[in-house]
């Protein structure tokens, strides 16, 4: 007697194929207004495209949302808003001994600076300089608060006021240097400077010469765009360095950035890598067409069916990215990578679904009319259905449970892959099987491909369906030696050591600040940054404390201009905070006002009276005073940027800020220096910790740029692990009520599981890291993975008979040809990606390839081995496979008979006309 578990098998498997023999018997009959209402579908999803949003923003799309890096921005911008865009160069010489402090190098960097100041950029027609476009502080310069001097430019060369005259005129240059500030001062701005015994500087190697422009950036279109400021970084600032430098300036070279040139560089990429895409369609069309039928065209060719495997990517593309857009999703940069992870699965049913429509053909071609090829079409799709919609419901699910990611790029990259994978298995049943309808028709009719309408001269080749090569190679070589007594044995070693290995590996896998490896390596941002490291390698993280409240702030004056003696020590050991000995790694307004009325008074800012403790005796001229003395024409105006007043005027004070940074946080991984992600998070939860305990000092909190991205590593890895283990967990319920077998679930959901462990193991191996792109990539695996291995294992429950060994062979003769050849396509498209230097698809190709190979190792040999041991009894409706052979022997038997009974009357018929 069946057992309650078996029973519930076999009614899940009557229902799904007789859903899916009802939906290919109405394809069968109806193919044209099949494709007809395919195409009206995405259509109709087409609508949503009136909705379509895009989000490029990196704040928008790596960060965890509601996190406290977020409030914090939200407040520190309230107060500061973003004022500035930086543009910077290293300056270096070209000669073996260099010291760019020697007068003939800094007076080709003043020339060069005056090529920047002066030249013009346009926008609508308007012409700007550099002098229209920067940021005003009232006096950068040593002497002088006129012309470019009243713009902020952080160099060296302000010690002659930006004027080449000053330098050439200046005898003593050293001295002139040394005069600029501290030791610290002049490490900030000068590269691998060396000091004499007196701290006073000798030579240095390279020197930073930064530019700031006013922000004028708008949102548009999901991204900040600044037109006149980007023309002029482009025209002025990059053509300067790029075009005219080399040749005006020939002994001193530059390393460079500038506020448009990730976005340039990184879109540059992938859309140069778009190529790869393109090609990878172009290979899996040949692959397909090679393999889904004969690869000469004729009888038995299926290139026709290749270009309608693809269209059906296209069209699953089209109406996925519609309803996703009408849902009100965004998309971002990385959602360009989805028609091509749709290839990859939208390849592997078409596979499926061409075995079932061959495997079903039992006569020949001429024998069958339009009515019997409907009825192949309803028995095919019964025999592949419940193969496809267990492999696309665990994808969608898949992506369907990361799309509830604290990361928005994530959540949304998952939100449409899932929508376009029911797609993808709606048009597999639908579009897919009914132009395979017509291409047996076509066949049957020996017309040509593409021009149907053109019949063949000659007759068809017409036979019986006949095993290719690839079933042949499952059924005599493949099958024999892993299911043979040693054969299980060696491979289930094998695959303990992979497993072990993958254990390993994962357990050493680290989150890794990435953002370097997005850009191509031969990238001029990668010169820079190493530039950066190479003379600079002091300099860290900017970081700000901000201070709210106008009379705490007052209350706390002295504490708050004393602030130095909280953050000294702190620089080896969380918080990592630079030591504030230099203005570059320290600026506090409350220090400078106070130390300038120590020795200059209040005559020149506002002349209110002192009190004994040398500070405005009330909060109104305690106020007036910080106004005047921050103003751009005021002596603190270096400090303008760092005090918020109210907007009514000046009367309060709403925030000010303290400017500190943290010290370089690298370490070195496979011979490369990069941020250490594990230190950045210490420094950023140390540091909150820290202010919390200020007690004693006005409202405050800590604010920098990196946060929003320490933010994403402190939960990237728990997104991992967490999406993975979810989607892991739904993929084994949903293949025990598809695969209506819980042995074989269990089977298939250890399967994967191993093959997820693996793969993160050779990502160890490799050099991949967690970050934003791995994490969607592995997410993708698990749908892959399952692919491989759930067709396998309800091959197996659709094989009868008791002999499980026999089971397992007949398995992969039926559905391993499929498989393997929809591994392959997706594997041959994964090797073009190899070639990209595009960080996003160069991890994508070598995830994907791990994927492909592991999935299919675990797919068409572990999991075999595995169901001969422990798989259960096949579905009641499973035919014996010697019974079936007998079976369709005596069919073609008949058939045959038939026919020669048909000859052997028409030749008695002509004698005895005779």
């Amino acid at each position: 007697m069946a057992s309650c578990s078996e029973r519930f098998g076999d009614s899940v498997d009557r229902g799904v194929a007789g859903a899916f023999s009802h939906v290919g018997a109405y394809v069968g009959s109806n193919p044209k207004r099949t494709l007809a209402l395919s195409i009206l579908v995405t259509a109709l999803c087409g609508i949503g495209f009136l909705n379509w949003t895009t989000e490029n923003r990196p704040e928008e799309l790596w960060v965890p949302q509601g996190t406290t890096a977020q409030v914090e921005e939200t407040a520190y911008l309230s107060f500061f808003p973003r004022t500035a865009r930086f543009n910077t160069m290293i300056v270096r010489p070209d000669s073996t001994e260099p010291n760019i402090l020697d007068k003939t190098y800094l007076e080709q960097i003043m020339m060069m600076h005056k090529e920047i100041e002066t030249r013009l950029s346009a926008t609508d027609e308007i012409e700007y300089d550099f002098l229209d476009l920067c940021v005003r502080t009232g006096g950068t310069c040593a002497s002088s608060v006129e012309g470019v001097c009243g713009c902020l430019i952080s160099s060296i060369l302000r010690q002659w006021n930006y004027d080449l005259a000053t330098l050439q005129a200046d005898a003593s240059i050293i001295e002139t240097v040394n005069s600029y500030g501290s030791r610290a001062d002049l490490e900030a701005v000068l590269g691998n400077a060396v000091f004499d015994e007196n701290d006073q500087i000798v030579s240095a190697e390279a020197l930073s010469l930064s530019y700031f422009l006013a922000d004028r950036s708008i949102i548009e279109n999901g991204g900040d765009t600044d037109p006149i400021n980007e023309a002029w970084e482009e025209e002025v600032f990059l053509n300067v360095i790029e075009d005219v430098a080399p040749k005006s300036f020939p002994s001193i070279e530059m390393d460079y950035l500038s506020s448009r040139s990730f976005n340039d560089e990184f879109g540059g990429a992938i859309s140069g890598d778009l190529l790869f895409v393109q090609v990878s369609y172009f290979i899996s069309f040949l692959f397909l067409g090679a393999t889904l039928g004969k690869l000469k065209c004729g009888t038995g060719s299926r290139w026709t069916m290749a270009l309608g495997a693809l269209f059906m990517v296209v069209l699953s593309t089209g109406a996925g990215f519609g309803l996703s857009s009408g849902f009100g999703l965004f998309f971002g940069p990385v959602h360009s990578l989805l028609p091509f992870i749709l290839l990859g699965i939208g390849v592997d049913d078409a596979f499926v679904i061409v075995n079932a429509f061959n495997r079903e053909r039992k006569v020949k071609r001429s024998e069958e009319n339009n009515a019997a090829i409907a009825k192949r079409s309803a028995s095919a799709l019964a025999r592949a259905g419940a193969s496809i919609t267990v492999t696309s419901l665990t994808d969608l699910v898949a992506f369907a449970i990361s799309s509830s990611s604290a990361l928005p790029a994530l959540s949304s990259f998952c939100g449409y892959a899932a929508i376009c994978i029911f797609f993808l298995w709606f048009f597999a049943a639908t579009f897919f099987s009914a132009a395979m309808v017509l291409d047996e028709r076509r066949q049957r009719d020996n017309r040509r491909e593409c021009l149907v309408c053109v019949s063949r001269k000659g007759e068809a080749e017409d036979e019986v369906f006949e095993e290719g090569l690839i079933s042949k190679y499952f059924r005599n070589y493949h099958a024999p030696a892993i299911l043979s007594k040693p054969g299980k044995v060696i491979t289930i070693l094998a695959f303990a050591g992979l497993l072990a290995f993958g254990i390993f590996g994962a357990l050493n896998l680290t989150v890794e600040d990435s953002e370097r490896n997005f850009l191509p390596q031969d990238s001029y941002i990668v010169d820079y940054v190493d530039a950066a490291d190479k003379y600079f390698p002091d300099q860290g993280v900017a970081l700000a404390f901000v201070f709210e409240g106008s009379s705490d702030i007052y209350a706390s004056r002295q504490s708050l201009a004393e602030l130095e003696t909280r953050l000294e020590g702190k620089s080896t050991a969380p918080p990592y905070i630079a030591e504030p000995v230099s203005e570059e790694a320290y600026r506090n307004v409350m220090y400078g006002l106070s130390q300038y009325m120590v020795s200059e008074g209040t005559s020149q800012i506002g002349n209110v009276a002192l009190g004994e403790d040398g500070w405005p005796t009330t909060e109104s001229d305690f106020v007036l005073t910080v106004a005047n003395y921050t103003s751009f024409s005021g002596p603190g105006s270096r400090y303008a940027q760092d005090v918020s007043f109210s907007e009514a005027g000046t009367q309060t004070i709403e925030a000010f800020k303290v400017e500190s940074e943290y010290v370089k946080l690298l370490k070195t991984r496979r011979g490369e220096q990069i941020d250490d992600a594990e230190k950045l998070i210490d420094a950023m939860d140390s540091t909150r910790d820290m202010v919390n305990e200020w007690d004693d000092l006005p409202s405050v909190f800590p604010y920098s740029d990196k946060f929003l991205s320490i933010e994403g590593f402190k939960i990237i890895r728990q997104e991992l692990f967490l999406n993975v283990g979810l989607a892991i967990i739904a993929v084994g319920i949903i293949v025990f009520f598809t695969v209506a077998s819980l042995v074989t679930a269990i089977v298939i959901t250890l399967n994967v599981a191993f093959c997820i462990i693996e793969i993160l193991g050779f990502m160890w191996a490799i050099g991949i890291v967690i970050d934003s792109v791995s994490v969607i990539n592995i997410v993708l695996a698990v749908g892959l993975s399952v692919d491989y291995s759930a067709h396998v294992g309800h091959c197996f429950m659709v094989k009868g008979g008791t002999d499980k060994n026999r089971r397992a062979l007949e398995s992969l003769a039926d559905i391993g040809a499929a498989v393997l050849s929809g591994a392959t396509s997706t594997f041959l498209a994964v090797v073009v990606l190899l070639f990209s230097s595009s960080y996003v698809f160069s991890v994508l190709s070598k995830q994907f390839a791990l994927t492909v190979v592991l999935g299919v190792l675990h797919g068409l040999v572990l999991l075999p081995v595995v169901l001969s041991i422990l798989g259960p009894k096949p579905f009641s409706s499973a035919e014996d496979p010697e019974l079936e052979d007998k079976k369709d022997t005596a069919s073609i038997d008949n058939i045959q008979g038939e026919e020669a009974s048909s000859e052997e009357s028409s030749k008695q018929e002509e004698e005895m006309e005779a």
